[in-house]
């Protein structure tokens, strides 16, 4: 009988085991809990104007990247449109979307700023319009993905 028990309980042990490698392959973790927060964002440039290209494009991928990992965010997939910027951005569930979104707005009009020589006193300087779109992903991740990948065709200079 104890053996049986024993047996049992070695069995539910290893299927728990097995389901919580299955949840750690899919979801990120915090100290208390699992999460998978994936948002669709595209936001543009003031006036909508067509100014993403040549020096801007070619750093605003890492300036992007560097700031969502400073709000501890991870861009999955992203692309720079002459007029817009499309990206796929996982983000825990500790800070909002508009935060986020917000900070990355805001600190790369500074940079892009910076690239264009001015050195400081950014005051009124407004690189981007306000507001963003932004939709959940769930689990039409990989479409999502090959949306964004696909906005220009075979051009991948925008990609980021």
């Amino acid at each position: 009988m104890v053996e049986w028990i024993s047996n049992v309980l070695l069995r539910w042990l290893d299927e728990l085991t097995q389901k919580e490698n299955i949840l750690d392959d899919t979801y990120q973790s915090l100290s208390h809990s699992k999460w998978d927060c994936k948002y669709h964002v595209v936001f543009v440039p003031k006036y909508r104007r067509k100014v993403l290209y040549g020096e801007i494009r070619k750093h605003l991928g890492k300036v992007f990247h560097e700031l969502a990992k400073q709000k501890e965010c991870q861009i999955i997939e992203g692309h720079l449109m002459l007029d817009h910027v499309h990206m796929c951005i996982a983000v825990p569930p500790k800070h909002s979307v508009a935060s986020v979104i917000g900070f990355i707005k805001g600190k790369s009009a500074i940079a892009i700023a910076r690239m264009q020589g001015k050195e400081r006193n950014f005051a009124g300087e407004h690189f981007w319009a306000r507001g963003y779109a932004v939709s959940t992903v769930g689990f039409n991740e990989e479409e999502i993905r090959r949306y964004i990948r696909d906005q220009q065709g075979s051009d991948g200079s925008g990609r980021f």
